[in-house]
């Protein structure tokens, strides 16, 4: 039988906007959009992109931690951020904390987020057991590219 078990960080948001921080159904955990917000609404990190990153990473790994998985499970992030040029802020934090495992990540800019404080928002997908599987890293070649039809 499946299994699905619903998790709360115990931000106000999700009461009101009634969503689960993360949700794990069997050995996937998805992990909804988290912001720099502690349990009682306060933005952390300021107007710092990457302590607001820092924060909210930790945020995921605690989430994933109740859900039975870690940080090293993760196989996707996406980081939105609400201004492009201190994308290099976010992506070193996040760096810092994935460097091993690699995960599939998009970056894109959003007009805003929840509040204008928050500049930054991570969504995480992780498959328990993940980092514990063997890895094998596959480098594409620019001349391994197909370039399409011809027109």
């Amino acid at each position: 039988m499946d299994e699905r078990k619903n998790i709360s960080s115990g931000t106000p948001w999700e009461a009101k906007a009634g969503y689960s921080r993360a949700v794990r159904m069997n050995d996937v955990v998805y992990v909804s959009g988290t912001t720099a917000s502690n349990e009682n609404g306060e933005v952390i990190g300021g107007d710092d992109p990457g302590a607001q990153t820092a924060y909210i990473i930790r945020k995921i790994e605690r989430a994933l931690k109740e859900a039975g998985s870690s940080l090293e499970d993760v196989v996707q992030t996406r980081i939105y951020v609400t201004d492009i040029t201190r994308w290099e802020e976010v992506s070193r934090v996040h760096a810092q904390f994935f460097t091993e495992i690699l995960p599939a990540t998009t970056l894109v800019a959003v007009k805003d987020l929840v509040t204008p404080e928050h500049m930054v928002e991570i969504e995480a997908v992780a498959v328990i057991g993940a980092g514990e599987a063997d890895t094998q890293q596959i480098i594409i070649e620019p001349e391994d590219l197909d370039d399409g039809p011809s027109v």
